[in-house]
Protein backbone atom coordinates (compact mmCIF):
# COMPACT_ATOMS: atom_id res chain seq x y z
CA UNK A 1 0.00 0.00 0.00
CA UNK A 2 1.45 3.32 -0.96
CA UNK A 3 2.24 6.31 1.54
CA UNK A 4 -0.74 8.10 0.24
CA UNK A 5 -3.28 5.62 1.01
CA UNK A 6 -2.34 4.74 4.43
CA UNK A 7 -2.29 8.44 5.06
CA UNK A 8 -5.95 8.55 3.43
CA UNK A 9 -6.98 5.48 4.91
CA UNK A 10 -5.70 6.49 8.86
CA UNK A 11 -6.84 10.22 8.61
CA UNK A 12 -9.96 10.29 6.20
CA UNK A 13 -8.40 13.46 5.44
CA UNK A 14 -11.45 16.18 2.62
CA UNK A 15 -10.61 15.33 -0.52
CA UNK A 16 -8.95 12.09 0.57
CA UNK A 17 -12.15 10.27 2.05
CA UNK A 18 -14.01 8.20 -1.07
CA UNK A 19 -16.94 8.67 0.91
CA UNK A 20 -17.41 11.94 0.93
CA UNK A 21 -17.73 12.11 -2.72
CA UNK A 22 -20.78 12.01 -5.03
CA UNK A 23 -19.35 9.03 -6.39
CA UNK A 24 -15.53 7.69 -6.11
CA UNK A 25 -15.09 4.98 -8.68
CA UNK A 26 -11.52 2.83 -8.73
CA UNK A 27 -7.67 3.95 -9.79
CA UNK A 28 -8.39 7.37 -8.70
CA UNK A 29 -5.43 9.93 -8.59
CA UNK A 30 -5.71 12.97 -6.70
CA UNK A 31 -2.46 14.96 -5.40
CA UNK A 32 -2.16 16.41 -2.34
CA UNK A 33 -2.11 19.83 -3.37
CA UNK A 34 -5.60 19.32 -4.76
CA UNK A 35 -8.45 21.58 -3.90
CA UNK A 36 -11.99 20.64 -3.46
CA UNK A 37 -14.47 22.72 -2.17
CA UNK A 38 -17.10 20.39 -1.90
CA UNK A 39 -16.35 16.69 -2.84
CA UNK A 40 -20.24 15.81 -1.93
CA UNK A 41 -20.58 17.44 -5.85
CA UNK A 42 -17.91 15.60 -7.11
CA UNK A 43 -18.46 12.33 -9.36
CA UNK A 44 -15.22 10.30 -10.45
CA UNK A 45 -16.31 7.22 -12.54
CA UNK A 46 -12.71 5.82 -12.25
CA UNK A 47 -9.31 5.58 -13.44
CA UNK A 48 -9.38 9.69 -13.39
CA UNK A 49 -6.86 11.52 -12.69
CA UNK A 50 -6.48 15.29 -10.58
CA UNK A 51 -3.19 16.81 -9.91
CA UNK A 52 -2.85 20.32 -8.63
CA UNK A 53 -5.91 21.23 -9.35
CA UNK A 54 -8.93 23.29 -7.77
CA UNK A 55 -12.18 22.27 -7.95
CA UNK A 56 -15.00 24.85 -6.91
CA UNK A 57 -18.07 22.50 -6.95
CA UNK A 58 -20.46 24.85 -5.17
CA UNK A 59 -24.19 24.96 -5.99
CA UNK A 60 -23.44 22.14 -9.15
CA UNK A 61 -21.73 18.86 -9.58
CA UNK A 62 -18.43 17.94 -11.13
CA UNK A 63 -18.53 14.38 -13.45
CA UNK A 64 -15.58 12.77 -14.80
CA UNK A 65 -16.85 9.95 -16.40
CA UNK A 66 -14.14 7.21 -17.08
CA UNK A 67 -10.83 7.22 -18.44
CA UNK A 68 -10.75 11.18 -18.18
CA UNK A 69 -8.15 13.27 -16.61
CA UNK A 70 -5.73 16.22 -16.96
CA UNK A 71 -2.36 17.25 -17.00
CA UNK A 72 -0.95 20.08 -13.52
CA UNK A 73 -3.44 23.12 -12.96
CA UNK A 74 -6.98 22.10 -13.94
CA UNK A 75 -9.17 24.76 -12.75
CA UNK A 76 -13.31 24.17 -12.49
CA UNK A 77 -15.62 26.25 -11.34
CA UNK A 78 -19.70 24.94 -11.53
CA UNK A 79 -20.66 28.66 -10.38
CA UNK A 80 -20.41 32.39 -11.72
CA UNK A 81 -20.77 35.55 -9.74
CA UNK A 82 -23.59 37.83 -10.44
CA UNK A 83 -24.02 41.16 -10.73
CA UNK A 84 -26.91 43.11 -9.09
CA UNK A 85 -27.52 47.20 -9.38
CA UNK A 86 -27.05 48.65 -5.94
CA UNK A 87 -24.93 45.52 -4.15
CA UNK A 88 -20.90 45.56 -4.57
CA UNK A 89 -20.30 41.84 -5.94
CA UNK A 90 -18.41 41.04 -2.72
CA UNK A 91 -22.05 41.40 -0.97
CA UNK A 92 -23.99 39.30 -2.79
CA UNK A 93 -24.74 36.03 -0.74
CA UNK A 94 -25.71 32.88 -2.57
CA UNK A 95 -29.50 32.84 -1.07
CA UNK A 96 -29.04 36.42 -3.74
CA UNK A 97 -28.17 35.03 -6.64
CA UNK A 98 -30.65 34.92 -9.81
CA UNK A 99 -31.05 31.26 -10.88
CA UNK A 100 -28.70 30.46 -14.37
CA UNK A 101 -25.29 31.37 -12.40
CA UNK A 102 -24.86 27.66 -11.71
CA UNK A 103 -24.16 24.73 -14.08
CA UNK A 104 -23.03 21.38 -13.66
CA UNK A 105 -19.29 20.75 -15.29
CA UNK A 106 -19.49 17.41 -17.47
CA UNK A 107 -16.06 15.33 -18.67
CA UNK A 108 -17.56 12.71 -20.74
CA UNK A 109 -15.12 9.66 -21.12
CA UNK A 110 -11.29 9.08 -22.71
CA UNK A 111 -11.17 13.25 -22.28
CA UNK A 112 -7.67 14.35 -21.84
CA UNK A 113 -6.88 17.94 -21.11
CA UNK A 114 -3.38 19.83 -21.16
CA UNK A 115 -1.97 21.58 -18.62
CA UNK A 116 -3.60 24.72 -17.07
CA UNK A 117 -7.28 23.92 -18.73
CA UNK A 118 -9.79 26.14 -17.18
CA UNK A 119 -13.56 24.51 -17.50
CA UNK A 120 -16.31 26.97 -16.34
CA UNK A 121 -19.89 26.24 -15.07
CA UNK A 122 -22.71 24.70 -17.63
CA UNK A 123 -20.00 23.04 -19.80
CA UNK A 124 -20.03 19.40 -21.05
CA UNK A 125 -16.62 17.96 -22.70
CA UNK A 126 -17.53 15.47 -24.94
CA UNK A 127 -16.34 11.54 -25.36
CA UNK A 128 -12.90 11.44 -26.56
CA UNK A 129 -12.22 14.93 -26.85
CA UNK A 130 -8.52 16.80 -26.66
CA UNK A 131 -8.28 20.10 -25.18
CA UNK A 132 -5.14 21.80 -24.99
CA UNK A 133 -2.92 23.53 -22.48
CA UNK A 134 -4.06 26.76 -21.30
CA UNK A 135 -7.29 26.65 -22.76
CA UNK A 136 -10.61 28.27 -20.79
CA UNK A 137 -13.49 26.26 -22.13
CA UNK A 138 -16.81 28.10 -21.37
CA UNK A 139 -18.64 26.33 -23.92
CA UNK A 140 -19.53 22.35 -24.66
CA UNK A 141 -16.97 20.92 -26.56
CA UNK A 142 -18.01 18.23 -29.25
CA UNK A 143 -17.25 14.61 -29.15
CA UNK A 144 -13.38 13.35 -30.67
CA UNK A 145 -12.19 17.16 -31.47
CA UNK A 146 -9.21 19.03 -30.53
CA UNK A 147 -9.90 21.96 -28.64
CA UNK A 148 -8.36 25.09 -27.52
CA UNK A 149 -7.57 28.85 -26.92
CA UNK A 150 -9.32 31.01 -25.03
CA UNK A 151 -12.28 30.61 -24.82
CA UNK A 152 -11.48 27.07 -26.44
CA UNK A 153 -12.93 26.54 -29.70
CA UNK A 154 -13.56 23.55 -32.13
CA UNK A 155 -10.73 23.40 -34.31
CA UNK A 156 -10.43 19.91 -36.13
CA UNK A 157 -12.13 16.14 -35.35
CA UNK A 158 -8.91 14.12 -33.83
CA UNK A 159 -9.92 10.76 -36.12
CA UNK A 160 -12.34 10.22 -39.18
CA UNK A 161 -15.23 8.89 -38.37
CA UNK A 162 -14.38 4.63 -39.57
CA UNK A 163 -11.30 5.63 -37.03
CA UNK A 164 -14.07 6.97 -34.12
CA UNK A 165 -15.97 4.14 -35.37
CA UNK A 166 -13.27 1.70 -34.72
CA UNK A 167 -11.97 2.64 -31.51
CA UNK A 168 -15.71 2.78 -30.25
CA UNK A 169 -16.04 -0.80 -31.09
CA UNK A 170 -12.96 -1.85 -29.16
CA UNK A 171 -13.36 -0.35 -25.95
CA UNK A 172 -17.13 0.13 -25.46
CA UNK A 173 -20.17 -1.97 -25.45
CA UNK A 174 -22.62 -1.55 -28.54
CA UNK A 175 -25.44 -0.21 -27.06
CA UNK A 176 -22.57 3.05 -26.03
CA UNK A 177 -21.12 3.32 -29.17
CA UNK A 178 -21.55 6.28 -31.85
CA UNK A 179 -23.77 5.54 -34.46
CA UNK A 180 -22.30 6.38 -37.73
CA UNK A 181 -25.16 8.93 -38.60
CA UNK A 182 -24.78 10.41 -35.27
CA UNK A 183 -21.16 11.11 -36.09
CA UNK A 184 -21.83 12.22 -39.26
CA UNK A 185 -24.37 14.55 -37.66
CA UNK A 186 -21.66 15.67 -35.53
CA UNK A 187 -18.62 16.58 -38.46
CA UNK A 188 -20.95 18.12 -40.23
CA UNK A 189 -21.97 20.56 -37.69
CA UNK A 190 -18.66 21.20 -37.03
CA UNK A 191 -16.66 20.97 -39.94
CA UNK A 192 -17.95 24.12 -41.58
Amino acid sequence: MSLLKKIQKKFKLGIFDPKKYGYYGKKIYISSNTIITKPQNVYLYGNNGLKHAVVLSGNAKVVFKKNSGASYGLKISTGNHPRIVGIPYRCITEKMKPKGYDGDVIVEEDVWMGFNVTLLSGIKIGRGCTVAAGAVVSRSLPPYSVCGGVPAKFIKFYWTIDQIMEHEQKIYDEKERFTRAELEEIFAKYSK
